[in-house]
């Protein structure tokens, strides 16, 4: 059975491009592409579950960064020792990591902190700027699919009988969205 070079990329939401991974894993001559639009943060992802199934000792992993692997230092040390116990090489194809070398699983351990580092700053810029909002009266959230004068018609309709199928018919809303405005009325 001859080893093959795998290659996983992976988008945190849909509407990123991942035609730049998937170009770098071509050119690094991968014998598989496998795309992922779904968040680092988690340890299991449906593709990236795949993945570790169809990996065989002696395969190499080919990733773009190491970012795309994962966020924090412990999965990306987890990933390490599943990818190592199994006999797998993980290589990147933007970073000197290659962990078939003892340099590539040095670089790799220090990228992974710095992945982890990273994902924290994101996280606190975001909690200071919802806070920073927050305090100047300005509130996350879609606006609402109904007016105040609406609400209350919907709720003295439904209090009279009027079924929610059909409220949210009239509205032009869905059922939840009807469920939501009674349930702010009461």
């Amino acid at each position: 059975m001859t080893s093959q070079r795998i290659g996983y990329s992976r988008v945190s939401t849909t509407d990123q491009n991942i035609d730049g991974q998937a170009d770098a894993l071509e050119r690094a001559g991968v014998d598989q592409i496998h795309i992922e639009k779904y968040t680092g943060t988690k340890a299991s992802r449906p593709v990236w579950d795949e993945v570790r199934r169809i990996l065989r000792k002696g395969d190499t992993l080919v990733i773009t960064r190491l970012d795309r692997l994962g966020r924090s230092s412990r999965d990306l040390i987890e990933i390490a020792k599943w990818l190592d116990d199994n006999g797998i090489a993980l290589q990147a194809t933007e970073q000197p990591i290659d962990t078939s070398t003892p340099e590539g699983r040095m670089f790799y351990t220090i990228l992974s902190a710095f992945a982890q580092f990273e994902r924290e700053m994101i996280v606190a810029r975001t909690v200071d700027g919802l806070a920073a909002a927050r305090a100047r009266g300005r509130t996350g959230g879609r606006k609402s699919s109904l007016s105040a004068a609406q609400v209350e018609r919907i709720r003295k309709a439904h209090a009279s009988g009027t079924t929610v199928s059909v409220l949210a018919e009239d509205y032009k809303v869905s059922r939840p969205t009807i469920y939501r405005a009674l349930a702010e009325t009461r």
